[in-house]
């Protein structure tokens, strides 16, 4: 697709002369700079954690008033940790 943007001289001075550089053109320039500015976009969202529950009733009854570590310990009962 073709289309048109508007850059300072400067700076389209600066990527000719890098493409020279690169043996590339200012296509290819332009192009991998979007992809990376869109891929950086995509990243900053964030991580979001899947949805990994399962059917069940929540905390067990003998858990409810335990603190993290009695949690915990019960967890690895028997495992050796």
């Amino acid at each position: 697709m073709k289309t048109t943007v508007e850059i300072p001289d400067s700076l389209l001075e600066q990527t000719k002369r890098l493409a020279l550089r690169e043996r590339t053109t200012v296509r290819a320039l332009v192009e991998e700079g979007l992809r990376l500015i869109v891929a950086e976009h995509q990243r900053a969202k964030g991580f979001r954690l899947r949805k990994a529950s399962f059917r069940g009733k929540g905390l067990h009854p003998q858990m409810a008033g335990a603190g993290w570590q009695q949690i915990r310990d019960t967890i690895y009962e028997g495992r050796g940790a």
